[in-house]
Order: C-alpha cells, then sequence, then structure tokens
C-alpha cells in the first residue's frame, strides 16, 4: 500500500471501497459516528508481536494503544519510535500532519496496515479509539488472537468544542479508582470534560490546606441519608459516619489520568449557596452564625455565605487559590443555582452592602457576589463557569452560563459563551422507564435514551451569528440516590453514547436506527470489559 496515496477528501459516508459495496449491517458499529467514512472490503490481521509505530510526540498515545489492547486480550504489540516503511503490516501514528481539524484525526486501514494521521494529539487519541471501536467483541478474558481489523477510510472532527460528563461526589462520594475507571469510559467516546462537583450542602470532597476542618468535619455525615439502605455504600468512616474526601495527591493523579486521556477537568466549588457543608465547618462566613449540618435530604437550604462579610470573600479566595494549584484547566465552576435570599434580608452586613453598591433587592446581591468572585477568577487566569442562575442580578462580564433551566439564548446573544445541558434532555439521575419497578430507585422524571439521541445543542431562536458562542452539550449525574458506582455506570450508560454522537457528530447524520444497532455492539464491549449498563433491547 502507497501511504502517500491516502485520498484526504471528504467523502459519503458507507461509500464503495476496494471495488466491493459494504451494507450498513457491515460498517464499523463507532460511536459517535464519524463525521465521513468509507468502509471497504477485507481487513487487517493484527498480529500479536506486530509493532506500533509513533513519530515524535506521538509516543504516548501508542503506549496507551498497547496498554488498552492488552487489556481487551487483543494481543501484546510494541510501541516504537520513528516512522516505518509501507507495508509492514503495523499500526502507524503520525502527529503533526494537519490533515484535519484541531480535534481531528484520519483513519486508514488496509490489508496492509493501519495509519492514524492527526494535527495534534488529541486528533491521535480520537483516531485511536476509532480504532478500538473496530475490534471485535469476545467474552472476557477469552484470548483473541490475529484479530481483523475491517478495512475503512476515515475523516473525523468533532462538531462541539465541549462534550462533557458532571459527577456529583457531594452526595455521594466514589473513590479515586471509580473517578478513574469512569474518565476511561469518557475517553472511549471521544468526551473531553469533566465536571467534577465537589461541593454542595451534604458534603465537602476535596482536602483545603488552609482550611483542614471543611474535610474534617464538613466531608461527612452521620449516616448515607435520601432514605436510602445503609449497606449500600461502603464509604464509611472508622467512626461510622459516611463520607470521604479527595486529598490533594489523589486530585493531583486524577488530573493527570484524565489529561492523559484529553480530558479537561472543571471543578466545581459551590456559592454563595449550596454551601452548608463549609459552613458547618466554618460558621462565621455565614450570615447567621449557624449551626449547620450536612445531615439534609435533597432540597434547597439556608447554607449560603454572607454577601456582606468581606471575611467571607477572602475565605473563597483562599480556597479558591487552592483550587487553581490542583486543576490547570482555563475554567473553574461557582455553582450559582438555588440561592435563598431570606438570610440576606435579615442580616445587616448584606443590607449595607445593598445600599453601598445601591442594589435594589436582594438577589441582586447575588450577581455582586458572582461578578466579585469572577474579577478574583480572571485576575488568576481562569474563566468562571456557573449554572442558568448566575443570569441573575446581572451576568458577570466574562462568564460562561451552564444552560439547566434557560437563558442560553439571551447569554450567547450577550457575547457569553454556553454549554448546553438542559433538565429534560441532559439529566441522568432520571428514570430510564415509565415503569419505575423495573428500574433502580431515581429523583423521578423521564429520560429514555431516544430522548437524549433525539437533542439539538443549538437553540432553535438563536440566530446563526451567535451560535459559536455555543460551546458544546454536558450530561449531568446528581447522586442523591446513587450510593453506589455500579448505580452510577446503569444510570450513566448507555445514555452517555447517544450524547457523545450528539456533541461529536454532524446534525445531518443522526439516525436512530443505526444507531440502536451501534449501540448494542457498544454495550457487548461494555459486557466485555466489565461496566455495568442498562440492557439496550
Amino acid at each position: 500500500m502507497n501511504w502517500n496515496m491516502i485520498p484526504r477528501r471528504a467523502v459519503a459516508i458507507f461509500c464503495f471501497g476496494a471495488g466491493a459495496l459494504l451494507t450498513n449491517a457491515q460498517t464499523p458499529a463507532i460511536i459517535p459516528q464519524p463525521e465521513t467514512m468509507e468502509a471497504r472490503a477485507g481487513g487487517f490481521v493484527l498480529a500479536s508481536g506486530a509493532k506500533i509505530v509513533a513519530n515524535a510526540g506521538a509516543e504516548d498515545t501508542g503506549r496507551y494503544l498497547a496498554a488498552e489492547l492488552r487489556r481487551r486480550d487483543a494481543g501484546e504489540l510494541q510501541v516504537v519510535s520513528g516512522t516505518t516503511v509501507p507495508g509492514t503490516g503495523c499500526v502507524q501514528l503520525v502527529l503533526d500532519d494537519p490533515v484535519a481539524g484541531k480535534e481531528g484525526y484520519v483513519l486508514t486501514v488496509a490489508p496492509e496496515g493501519v495509519i492514524i494521521e492527526a494535527h495534534n494529539a488529541s486528533g491521535l487519541f480520537y483516531g485511536v479509539q476509532s480504532l478500538l471501536q473496530m475490534l471485535p467483541t469476545a467474552p472476557a478474558g477469552v484470548s483473541r488472537t490475529n484479530i481483523a481489523v475491517p478495512c475503512v477510510y476515515i475523516n473525523d472532527e468533532p462538531r462541539f468544542q465541549w462534550r462533557g460528563l458532571m459527577l456529583d461526589v457531594s452526595r455521594h462520594f466514589f473513590t479515586k479508582s471509580e473517578v478513574e475507571a469512569l474518565l476511561d469510559e469518557m475517553a472511549w467516546h471521544k468526551l473531553n470534560v469533566f465536571h467534577w462537583h465537589l461541593t454542595d450542602d451534604q458534603g465537602w470532597r476535596i482536602e483545603i490546606k488552609k482550611y483542614p476542618r471543611l474535610t474534617e468535619v464538613g466531608a461527612w455525615r452521620k449516616a448515607i441519608g435520601f432514605g436510602l439502605d445503609p449497606k449500600a455504600s461502603q464509604d464509611y468512616g472508622a467512626d461510622g459516619r459516611y463520607g470521604g474526601f479527595y486529598t490533594q495527591d489523589d486530585i493531583r493523579e486524577v488530573v493527570a489520568y484524565a489529561a492523559a486521556r484529553h480530558i479537561m477537568i472543571v471543578p466545581e466549588i459551590e456559592m454563595p449557596g449550596h454551601s452548608s457543608a463549609a459552613l458547618m465547618a466554618y460558621p462565621q462566613f455565614s450570615c447567621t452564625g449557624g449551626p449547620f449540618t450536612t445531615d439534609l435530604p435533597g432540597g434547597v437550604f439556608n447554607g449560603v455565605y454572607c454577601a456582606g462579610n468581606d471575611a467571607a470573600f477572602g475565605f473563597v479566595e483562599d480556597v479558591l487559590t487552592e483550587v487553581f494549584e490542583l486543576f490547570p484547566g482555563p475554567f473553574v465552576h461557582i455553582g450559582g443555582d438555588e440561592v435563598p435570599v431570606d438570610n440576606w434580608k435579615n442580616c445587616a452586613k448584606c443590607q449595607a452592602r445593598m445600599r453601598e453598591e445601591g442594589l435594589t433587592k436582594e438577589s441582586d446581591l447575588e450577581g455582586y457576589f458572582i461578578r466579585r468572585v469572577e474579577k478574583f477568577i480572571n485576575a488568576n487566569h481562569r474563566r468562571l463557569v456557573g449554572w442558568s442562575e448566575i443570569r441573575q442580578g446581572g451576568l458577570a462580564a466574562n462568564a460562561t452560563v451552564m444552560d439547566w433551566v434557560g437563558g442560553a439564548t439571551e447569554a450567547a446573544m450577550a457575547g457569553h459563551d454556553v454549554v448546553m445541558s438542559p433538565l429534560n434532555d441532559c439529566y441522568f439521575d432520571h428514570y430510564q422507564s415509565l415503569d419505575h419497578s423495573t428500574e433502580p430507585y431515581a429523583i423521578g422524571g423521564y429520560l429514555p435514551l431516544r430522548q437524549v439521541y433525539q437533542f439539538e445543542p443549538i437553540p432553535t431562536n438563536l440566530p446563526a451569528a451567535y451560535q459559536g458562542h455555543i460551546l458544546g452539550v454536558q450530561a449531568n449525574v446528581w447522586t442523591e440516590y446513587m450510593p453506589s458506582f455500579k448505580h452510577v455506570q446503569y444510570m450513566v450508560f448507555p445514555r452517555l453514547f447517544a450524547l457523545a454522537e450528539v456533541g461529536w457528530s454532524p446534525k445531518s447524520s443522526r439516525n436512530w436506527d443505526d444507531f440502536s444497532r451501534r449501540v448494542k455492539v457498544d454495550c457487548a464491549r461494555l459486557d466485555e470489559l466489565g461496566v455495568n449498563h442498562r440492557a439496550v433491547k
């Protein structure tokens, strides 16, 4: 095969190749659907002992591919640096060949070998994911030798730059290894943002050196809570309290693990509301002085920082300073949702702040709080992200809105970036069947797989000139009723596959019947890898 003759042009999906027409049912079951794919007759035999040849800068991706092949019992391939001679039966990884967009790649499988080309490491990594999805499935532990990978030509890049998943670890704690397992599962489907919801009323999960009581006190509650069976989780301290937290070393390890999979972690530190756990540890930063507790059901509570107390802002800035040191990404999420104002109404300091700032109603204090925190975040070369409610009282100048209950169109037309995560289409804590007796207990609602797949992130009323402000999509996993990681996996998979396709693939390629075919193959891969999921019929 002449590698220099690979056609670098967009081709129709499921085209003729090598003189044969392959049917839809014969095409590789890749999720998300590539932008363009030409399925060809024949295959490349991936024999154990073959080489992965990686040019300069591609070695890490080569080692990742070799490790994933071992994990899937698909042979032991040696990684070598440099270039190779055509026709040597290798997998060739070529970096810094600008054949596609920023995260794009070109993948060609021919009888003589495989070549993946990309302009940067992310694109090369995503090409590897497509190759891995073309491996045949087999029962766990069954060694597969001389695997035939179907011949194909793919030219691919994502539709949106933000393709995310949020995991709430405040309501229920999940271990570092469980979080890393979820990152693996995200990477397989080209998701690139992990939104880590680390603090809320029911638990504070990140070690802050300057304020040790945040984890000594705020990371724990008396019981599992939410009316759940105590045996549903193993996350208890030696004294019997439920909870846990991540040390700063844990955080660094997870951040590095994610980065190796081209996933950016966006930490969320809730403020000014949803802060009962923090105020249980340090009540002096509230309006009332407490007491506060983490032993709370789901809902909205009075754990709100005092917007009139400069010491409260000092505390928040100290916390964020340590967060900046742990998370190198450009975004920090500050929540900003569901802030009750009763405390502020009755607080002399907050009322004085309103007079100083010329504010006419307490809800304007939230806008003041967010704008003040944003100045600090921007001064530290980060960007603030918050839920829909940060628009109240005036949106901070450079804020990114995560739309869960509206406001995307207005924010985008005002020049703000937006991540689409609407309650009806992206909340994976909702039931997957109308017959709740067949499902694990959930918070309510109904979000079937097909509805996720049909979600369109661009608001219908958003003019074309502003559509570039829609960064992408995100699924949210609120865990009030998910005390175990297997329960989380059941709620996430396969709905996350549908959202991955929404975020990556062209809208014009959306085809429910074909996705239904491919998702069954993908679930077989999850079975092979021991990942829990909801069955697809």
